[in-house]
């Protein structure tokens, strides 16, 4: 069995991650900022982290020790259109979901290539591929990753280690429930918010269901990049493979009721 590291451990995804890969039977550790907040986990070990914080980083890079899986989790979101988005809100989701990632990488993986072997998995989304209106800034940030994620596979790879994208859809944890959003009293976007209300939680994928899929990810023997989680995922990453710009404009409108 694996020494896996989650960041983003407290709650949703990366609190179903650290449960499936346990079940499992690895030696799951969890991370979070706020470390009592993992006192309930039944994992191997808990680690206070801050993604945005070098210390921090460094600090859980030896507290660690090995670690044969590294699950680059952490991530927040925020709901805004481009033109009004705070610039101190860019720079913070870039901090956290980008900066934060690519701190944890250069952290672990240096031992991992010395070792020749080892897995990074950079929880990526479907909007890491196809761009949604008012989730822009969010979206770029996992843009982003997908760009590190694909140069880092080419320059691990070579030595033996696994880099892993993974591409869930609408999570059910309550992340969208109440995102952070930024709109004036008479924003010319406001038709466009409720044009992109989010459903409830119960018509999105579970989390214990992405879990699965990055557990699977993890265990997997073949040397598979991209793992799409949840049918709106696939359904829509499949669309953007096969259909050009303008059918896959009409079939993304329709997917998302967007009238706009």
């Amino acid at each position: 069995m694996s020494r896996i590291l989650i960041t983003g451990s407290s709650k949703g995804l990366g609190r179903a991650t650290a449960l499936e890969l346990a079940r499992r039977g690895h030696e799951v550790i969890a991370t979070a900022r706020k470390v009592e907040t993992l006192a309930d986990l039944p994992v191997a070990q808990r680690l206070e982290l801050d993604v945005t914080n070098d210390a921090s980083v460094q600090r859980a890079v030896k507290q660690a020790g090995r670690v044969d899986v590294l699950i680059n989790n952490a991530a927040e979101i925020v709901v805004a259109p481009l033109e009004s988005t705070p610039f101190e809100e860019v720079r913070h989701l870039y901090e956290t979901n980008v900066f934060g990632a690519l701190r944890m990488i250069q952290g672990f993986t240096p031992a991992m290539r010395e070792r020749g072997s080892g897995t990074v998995v950079n929880i990526s989304s479907v909007v890491g591929r196809v761009s949604l209106p008012l989730t822009g800034i969010y979206s770029s940030t996992k843009w982003a990753l997908e760009a590190l994620s694909e140069a880092l596979r080419l320059e691990l790879g070579h030595f033996g280690v696994r880099v892993v994208v993974v591409e869930p859809g609408q999570i059910g944890t309550g992340a969208l429930d109440a995102p952070r959003a930024y709109f004036g009293k008479n924003d010319p976007y406001l038709p466009l918010r409720e044009s992109r209300r989010f459903g409830p939680r119960e018509e999105m994928t579970p989390p214990e269901t992405i879990a699965r899929i990055i557990a699977d990810a993890v265990e997997a023997p073949e040397q598979r990049f991209r793992w799409p989680a949840g049918p709106d995922a696939e359904a829509l990453l499949a669309a953007r493979a096969k259909l050009d710009d303008p059918a896959f404009d009409t079939a993304l409108r329709s997917a998302i009721k967007l009238q706009w």
